[in-house]
């Protein structure tokens, strides 16, 4: 390996370093920030007041009325979840993956639990709290409804609205139910709701118009939600609205939105709010095109954040029935169960309500291989492992020609020392000698870059996958690793546990980082130490540097990287002994004494 070939490997090790540090340097320390900005929200719950969204308000005239949610206050202080659930009538919702209800004021959906989900990774830890009403902690919920255009002056349900439940129980994926709210004059209105056994809603909104008078309608819907989630605002997974309107992705962060509210026009599509890990979206009618709205609300009682859509406006004669679909989405970001959705129910490219990154050519791929052998050896750190193997025979043709050329660069190495010693004092006549034996032994420098460039974004598409797919969440390998998308809970500060003390997170220092980083300095002894003293300390530390860069990282991560390490060792241990090239190893790593030369 010449010294061209160790600067390409050397501005590689630093741009991956760069990375590394811009995660602890900008992640970390963001989600510290959530952390303890959640915190104090707790400390201060007693002196908060929660807020309630207005429903939209409608131009007499106006075909398509702008819509926007606001702010009132509410009369009482943040209570206990359940002490608010209790203040209305509600009807139970139970399905396999949620548990919650719906209000019969104003029949909005506020109150789910995603029970298949925990908060934290033990097994009696909640299950995670997705929507929640007006009044609690963290209010989060979504309304649907109709404005009123042009001289239409019936009286349309309102967030104060008492509807009357006149067909079911409890709602089921096998026991839908109906609302009803009579507004007078013979105008009726409805809605159908019925559920699947994951996280769709489908909702059937009719009106039923037996008055004189025809009624220009819109429908709307929107999301709603005080303040940020734990996690807000990183860099790695997206949070905040998002929505696909006529194709296009339109992602706008919770700090975006603060600053200026962001509108689209689109024929079909959809809309929502999304955290890590789980989202609120809905879906307006796929016949009526809609206008979009993300926004943001400051007022005396914080920060809120909505979005919304209002289609266009629909006349209903005297005499007539309209009836809309939508569709809402509150659960668990889980990639199959999207992509069914997409399909069945024609939602267009909702699987990217997962955050893919620049990378989703390999990411999405990469997720679904992942989930494929996790279905089989049902751990997704074996499956990590066979996928690993499954990239390494991918990329064998271009490993075996880059490691068979190393092989032969490092038989060139005395060669080429007699060349830089010649030359020592014209360096352009050592690189035109040194260019000449490349081409006389057929040799390409360059060779053994490629395999490891190939590798950066699979490296890069394995962390966004481990970062932002919930199928990874709490996800265990064996032993002490309970979960893959979290570091190694292990410390040698703290002989691995077994002294009983909290340690700073830059001293998390776990046994598979450990493992990564002696993988990684064996296989850097398989190669010929640069002939520059710089680059050779340089090369020296890194293993050192990675291992504990590293160690901040998901184990699942990690133990992908320790992983490859080894079949790489293994790879170009072989093909360099089949080469005909000495490879003293044991020498290297130092378990054996270096024979000196007699000569």
């Amino acid at each position: 390996m010449d010294d061209n070939n160790r600067n390409f490997y050397l501005a590689l090790v630093l741009s991956v370093l760069v990375f590394l540090v811009w995660h602890f340097v900008f992640v970390v320390p963001k989600q510290e920030e959530a952390r303890l900005r959640q915190q104090q929200q707790q400390e201060l719950q007693k002196k908060k007041e929660a807020g309630e969204p207005t429903p939209p308000q409608v131009g007499k005239t106006a075909a398509q009325p702008d819509l926007g949610p606001g702010v009132i206050v509410a009369p009482d202080a943040i209570k206990d979840r359940k002490a608010v659930l209790d203040e209305s009538k509600r009807v139970l919702i139970e399905t396999p993956s949620l548990r919650g209800s719906l209000s019969l004021k104003g029949a909005r959906f506020d109150d789910i639990l995603l029970v298949k989900q925990r908060q934290k990774v033990e097994k009696d830890s909640p299950p995670v709290e997705l929507l929640s009403p007006i009044g609690a902690k963290h209010p989060f919920l979504v309304d649907l409804g109709w404005a009123k255009a042009g001289d239409t002056k019936v009286k349309v349900p309102t967030r104060d609205t008492e509807w009357k439940l006149i067909k079911g129980d409890v709602l089921t994926p096998s026991s839908p139910i109906t609302l009803q709210y009579d507004a007078g004059n013979g105008v009726v209105f409805q809605r159908e709701i019925a559920v699947d056994d994951k996280f769709l809603f489908t909702i059937i909104q009719k009106v039923i118009n037996n008055g004189t008078e025809p009624l220009d309608l819109a429908p709307y819907g929107f999301i709603w939600r005080r303040n940020k989630p734990y996690s807000g605002d990183l860099f790695i997974s997206h949070e905040g609205a998002v929505g696909m309107f006529d194709g296009i992705l339109e992602a706008v962060t919770y700090s975006d939105v603060e600053s200026e509210p962001y509108h689209y026009t689109a024929k079909k599509g959809w809309l929502g709010i999304t955290d890590k890990y789980w989202a609120s979206a809905l879906v307006p009618d796929k016949n009526l095109a809609f206008k979009a709205t993300y926004k943001s609300d400051k007022g005396a009682k914080g920060l809120s954040y909505t979005t919304s859509f209002l289609s266009t406006t629909q006349r209903v004669e005297p005499g007539a029935t309209l009836d809309i679909t939508n569709q809402l989405f509150a659960g668990a970001k889980q990639g199959r169960v999207l992509k069914n959705y997409e399909a069945v129910h024609n939602i267009d490219r909702f699987e990217d309500l997962i955050d893919w990154g620049w990378f989703n050519f390999i990411t999405k791929p990469l997720f679904y291989v992942l989930v494929y052998f996790n279905d089989i050896v049902h751990n997704f750190g074996v499956s990590i492992l066979i996928v690993t193997v499954l990239i390494k025979l991918l990329l064998f043709p271009l490993a075996n020609k880059s490691y068979k050329s190393m092989a032969q660069m490092k038989k060139m190495q005395p060669e080429m020392e007699k060349i830089r010693k010649r030359y020592e004092s014209d360096k352009m006549k050592q690189q035109q000698a040194l260019m000449d034996l490349y081409k006389k032994e057929q040799i390409n420098p360059l060779s053994g870059c490629w395999p490891v460039l190939v590798q950066i974004p699979i490296f890069f598409a394995l962390y966004k996958v481990l970062y932002v797919t919930i199928e990874m969440r709490h996800a265990p390998f064996f032993g002490w690793i309970q979960d893959l998308s979290a570091p190694d809970p292990t410390s040698i500060f703290n002989l691995f546990g077994l002294i009983p003390i909290d340690l700073p997170t830059f001293l998390m220092l776990g046994i598979w980082p450990i493992i990564m980083g002696i993988t990684m300095w064996i296989q850097m002894k398989l190669n010929p130490e640069p002939t520059d003293p710089i680059q050779a300390k340089i090369f020296s530390y890194m293993p050192i540097v990675f291992t504990f860069v590293l160690a901040g990282f998901s184990a699942g991560l990690v133990i992908y990287w320790a992983w490859n390490n080894f079949l790489s060792i293994i790879q170009q241990y072989v093909i360099m002994k089949r080469q005909g090239v000495e490879v003293p190893l044991l020498e290297n790593i130092g378990f054996k004494k270096k024979e000196t030369s007699k000569n």
